[in-house]
């Protein structure tokens, strides 16, 4: 068994787990969406994304893409929500909130490629 995949893998399905963790509730319901559980999802991606720096093949160049694609809604997601919070009057509205849950939501499915990337590369590999 290799340690070095165990943690990417491990990683990577635990920014997917955590994503669908803060994705699943009411959409426009900010009680239902934790800003905890967002940081964390964050962090996990973040961690997620310097893992895959290391590979140099076909596969770990679209495994990059898509933690960069995630790592940048989620960050526009937290951007979004600190606005909301501490520059705009508004607060969290629906209509914020939904913008915010729709963000992660993007980051959720570039996670999920990411996770089936990973499936198949598991799958081809030869012995």
């Amino acid at each position: 068994m290799n340690l070095e995949k165990v943690i990417f893998g491990f990683f990577i399905i635990l920014a997917l787990t955590l994503n669908f963790g803060f994705f699943i509730g009411e959409f426009d319901n900010p009680d239902h969406h934790n800003v905890y559980e967002l940081f964390a999802v964050i962090v996990v991606n973040l961690i997620a994304t310097v893992l895959k720096f290391g590979d140099r093949t076909q596969m770990g160049a679209l495994l990059l893409a898509t933690s960069l694609v995630a790592d940048l809604q989620l960050l526009m997601a937290a951007v979004v929500w600190g606005y909301a919070l501490h520059v705009s009057g508004s607060g969290l509205d629906s209509m914020v909130m939904g913008s915010i849950v729709s963000l992660a939501g993007g980051a959720m499915l570039a996670n999920i490629v990411s996770v089936v990337l990973l499936i198949i590369e598991t799958v081809n590999l030869r012995r």
